[in-house]
């Protein structure tokens, strides 16, 4: 799939052991989360736009380049939120379009319920986030929807990925680019990555066991 960016580094694959390990805290999986997608950031806006500018240094005047794109960053709530802090770091100016999708445990597809985009999205470069590309429904739906409104480049940015969403999601979407840090060896019955990282939501916000009544 030529769309599929598998990003390699010692620093990332050495982060993603810890970040799978079941005994890891749940502060530290916040931390983790938050350091592997700072990393990955840096390959998935390799080809940003740029334009020359001029600056006075203190001892001369330089010239030099500057971001020539507005960002946006669509985190796929809830869990993609352990991840937006790490594009503040490095794109402080971002705007931020969220997403809602609610995963139906029946059918094992995620509900669309809510969305909440910057007035002039059209104009910006989307960054797709969320933590599991798994069946590869909501990365579908997330990028239908962002079209629809007419955003017209489009990036997904997952940390663990399984070969069959990755394949649903290049059978419609082929021009929009997916960078990961490891492909999975697939799903179980209950639509989950294996050996994956559990559910990340539950992990970042400490909601293991949780329930509503």
């Amino acid at each position: 799939m030529k769309n599929v960016h598998v990003i390699k580094h010692p620093l990332i694959e050495h982060k993603l052991s810890i970040l799978r390990d079941e005994r890891t805290e749940p502060f530290q999986f916040r931390l983790l989360v938050d350091e592997i997608s700072y990393l990955m950031l840096f390959e998935a806006t390799r080809d940003l736009p740029l334009r020359d500018v001029s600056v006075k240094t203190p001892v001369a005047t330089a010239q030099t380049k500057k971001l020539d794109a507005k960002i946006m960053i669509c985190p796929i709530l809830r869990a993609a939120l352990g991840m937006l802090d790490s594009v503040f770091k490095l794109i402080p100016d971002a705007s931020v379009g969220f997403l809602g999708f609610q995963r139906n445990e029946q059918t094992l597809e995620a509900e669309f319920y809510y969305a909440k985009l910057p007035s002039d999205h059209t104009e910006r470069t989307a960054i797709i986030i969320d933590p599991m590309f798994a069946t590869g429904g909501t990365a579908i739906d997330a990028v239908n929807f962002l079209k629809s409104k007419g955003v017209k480049d489009i990036r997904f940015l997952s940390l663990v990925s399984a070969p069959e969403g990755l394949k649903r999601f290049y059978e419609v979407h082929p021009d929009v680019p997916v960078f990961t840090t490891c492909i999975d060896e697939g799903l179980n019955q209950h639509g989950y990555i294996v050996p994956g990282l559990g559910d990340a939501g539950d992990r970042v916000f400490n909601t293991q066991g949780a329930s509503v009544k």
